[in-house]
């Protein structure tokens, strides 16, 4: 069963009670939370997502809620909780879904360490892998989402999960995060695509989350192996141009980028260096997306 073949009123009232356990990419997550609004937005972005019934593990129980107590009515802020703890500080009532994405991107990247976890988007076509770690601002989630929309699978926007073993990649077709400008310019570029609405006034500025195609979510078993590491950057009126990179400036670059590269130590550097060593590595500059999707396309 799926989440979207629940009704909204059947999973608010799961979610508000025993939680709803959902799997994304290799993940388990059990979920409580009493915002409606996250329960809406969990209902549309997360349709395609496996719902578990009678879930006897989770790799992560997580929620989001008003504290306890007088807190809850007075100056209200809402927590993202994990495990029972509050490893943030709260957030302003209304911010419930960027809270639970950003909280479950922690919890996965300080946890999930048989993995060599590594801050970048990555999609996939024909089996091979483009990795595209960038600094926020570079427009990376901009072009992630284009892509996708564009014949690409998505296998994450946020969070480039390395398999220990062989170097692969391991989906997890969860939404993509849009900022500020970048909403507009996919509204307009996928008219297609399912995008929440806007919240506004976040740390990140406004943004909003495009829910994953439904055929990444159900290629979830479908790892790929890495061809491209590309470093994309936004600029204003430039033409899309791939420049080759070092590949040893490459390999520290994607170091910088790990969240547990100092967890896996030596083993951390093999794997990268291996996955490096078998990749084209390339800077992009890029300002029209259908400029960008010829690019990937030929390559």
């Amino acid at each position: 069963m799926t989440l979207g073949e629940v009704s909204l009123a059947e999973l608010l009232t799961l979610l508000r009670t025993s939680g709803a356990v959902i799997r994304t990419g290799p993940f388990v997550t059990k979920i409580r939370t009493r915002e409606v609004d996250l329960v809406g937005g969990l209902h549309t972005l997360y349709s395609d997502a496996t719902l578990i019934e009678d879930a006897e593990f989770a790799d992560f129980h997580v929620g989001v809620d008003k504290p306890a107590g007088l807190r809850r009515w007075i100056l209200p802020r809402i927590n993202f909780y994990f495990d029972g703890s509050v490893p943030f500080n709260p957030f302003p009532v209304g911010q419930a879904l960027p809270l639970f994405e950003w909280g479950l991107n922690w919890s996965i990247s300080q946890n999930a360490h048989q993995y060599l976890i590594v801050h970048a988007a990555v999609i996939e076509k024909g089996g091979k892998a483009v990795i595209m770690p960038a600094p926020p601002g570079s427009g990376k989630s901009t072009l992630c989402a284009g892509l996708v929309n564009s014949g690409w699978r998505l296998l994450s926007d946020e969070l480039t999960l390395f398999s220990m073993v062989d170097g692969s990649v391991i989906p997890l077709a969860r939404p993509v995060g849009l900022k500020n400008e970048s909403i507009d310019v996919i509204r307009e570029f996928a008219p297609q695509a399912v995008i929440s609405s806007v919240t506004a006034d976040t740390h990140k500025g406004s943004v909003a989350m495009m829910k994953p195609p439904a055929d990444s979510v159900a290629r979830a078993a479908e790892p790929a192996h890495p061809a491209w590491v590309i470093f994309p950057k936004y600029c204003a009126g430039s033409e899309a141009v791939l420049v080759p990179r070092s590949k040893a400036l490459t390999c520290l670059a994607l170091g910088e980028n790990a969240f547990n590269y100092s967890v896996h130590g030596a083993d951390g550097f093999r794997l990268l260096a291996r996955v490096v060593d078998n990749c084209g590595c390339y800077d992009f500059t890029y300002s029209r997306l259908s400029d960008a999707v010829t690019v990937f396309d030929n390559l």
